[in-house]
């Protein structure tokens, strides 16, 4: 519960997150060893040279409390501690520094600082401000006098060497772990890529690749998709033959009936229509969603001429103007488009007066409408639409022109074959039925 607030902003993308687990801890590890060496190294080297130099500057006070005039401080320093290299020189007080300067980044100089201020009562302020060089100010019994040293004598040489090589070794190593976890990952966008283009129906050549487990995974995946590659050839033989059968005996007694003069010959011919009828929504049903090959195809022009197809058939329907102003192709299947297309036309002018078709194409996804002015389907009855074989109606009454409750399977499973999903609600223009396919471009 304590990490549930991180998840919005952690990265969504296996290599963003790879990318996270592979740098928090190189980051993390460089912070330490900064730290600790600041701390511990480049801290202690610094506070051990400052302690010899106070000595140093020691020297250099008791030889100026010794001389007689300030004048002479500075020739009594270069004859008795010349070795000490210490440029000394009286200053006035308006010409003393008044506080200690030194840059925002001089860590070595605060400890300095910190160091002189503690065990040298004389110090009054400290200049690092000059490259190289260190003046330090302090009293004496002649007035304040400036003690100006090598920087190098007080500080450790190229204390950004570890620093450097931390930073660039760790780049280094970070970029070769980059490259060869994106080599691992390779195999991981390939199977997504496969099972994606599985889900909406495609098939493409997929190979397992990578790590023992993600061999695994692939050919768990490939074992899968063959079975249910089968499952479905096994269902549309066994359909299409019981279709193609019953074919045969049906319109023997379809000829007999018709050339029938009993006046209960018609009822009966509608009843072998009907099962004619039946047997073809059996046969589409078994087709699925995998008629035909992906094809780039202009949705507007296929709608226009699906809707056209149904004018013909004498159905009352009616293609509306484009919405929105999204133009060019998507990669849909043309014959289980049209299915899907007719299967809503269908359903809308049989339970309703009239039907509405409309398109939508955006930079995103693609969206065709069904409406009619039927009764429409209850919210809590729609899952139940969808369903093979469901028909909301109780009596289940043929005469009516009752379908057998494929048409909305149907339309849903190809939907889903391009990736897409099917949407029902309330027409809010025409107050019945409303059917969306949605799919993503």
């Amino acid at each position: 519960m304590f990490f549930v607030w991180l998840k919005r902003y952690m990265p969504r993308g296996i290599y963003g997150r790879a990318a996270l687990i592979l740098l928090l801890p190189v980051v993390i590890l460089q912070l330490v060893v900064t730290v600790i060496f600041a701390q511990r190294n480049y801290e202690g080297v610094t506070t051990q040279m400052t302690i010899t130099v106070l000595r140093e500057v020691a020297l250099v006070l008791n030889v100026a409390a010794d001389a007689p005039s300030a004048d002479q401080i500075a020739p009594m320093v270069r004859q008795r501690l010349a070795p000490l290299m210490m440029q000394v020189e009286p200053v006035m007080p308006e010409e003393q520094v008044q506080q200690n300067q030194l840059s925002w980044y001089d860590y070595s100089g605060r400890v300095m600082i910190g160091l002189f201020q503690e065990r040298l009562a004389e110090f009054r302020t400290l200049d690092l401000t000059d490259p190289g060089r260190v003046h330090l100010f302090a009293d004496t019994d002649h007035g304040p006098i400036q003690i100006s040293f090598d920087r190098g004598r007080i500080s450790a040489s190229n204390p950004h060497q570890l620093f450097v090589y931390t930073f660039s070794f760790g780049f280094l190593m970070t970029l070769i772990a980059f490259l060869y976890l994106r080599n691992q990952l390779r195999p991981i966008k390939r199977l997504a890529r496969a099972a994606e283009a599985f889900g909406r129906g495609r098939h493409i050549p997929y190979t397992p690749a990578g790590a023992v487990e993600l061999r695994a995974a692939g050919s768990a995946f490939l074992d899968m998709r063959a079975r249910i590659e089968r499952h479905i050839e096994q269902r549309t033989l066994m359909l299409s033959g019981v279709s193609h059968d019953l074919r045969t005996p049906l319109t023997r007694m379809r000829l007999s009936l018709s050339m029938m003069e009993d006046p209960e010959a018609g009822p009966l011919l509608q009843d072998v229509e009907d099962m004619q009828r039946m047997l073809d929504e059996f046969l589409d049903f078994a087709k699925g969603a995998a008629e035909g090959e992906f094809e780039k195809l202009d949705p507007h022009a296929l709608l226009k001429s699906a809707v056209a197809e149904a004018q013909r058939a004498g159905r009352n329907v009616t293609l509306l103007s484009p919405q929105g102003d999204g133009s060019g192709t998507v990669r849909l299947r043309k014959g289980a488009i049209l299915r899907a297309v007719d299967n809503l036309i269908s359903n809308a002018v049989r339970y309703g007066a009239k039907a509405e078709v409309s398109v939508l194409l955006t930079d995103k996804t693609l969206r065709i409408r069904v409406e009619d002015d039927g009764p429409g389907i209850p919210e809590d009855r729609r899952l139940d639409a969808v369903r093979p074989f469901s028909r909301l109606d109780p009596a289940r009454n043929q005469n009516k022109g009752g379908g057998v409750g494929l048409g909305l399977a149907i339309a849903t499973d190809i939907a889903r074959a391009h990736g897409g999903v099917l949407r029902l609600g309330v027409s809010e223009d025409l107050g019945g039925l409303r059917a969306d396919i949605v799919i993503a471009r």
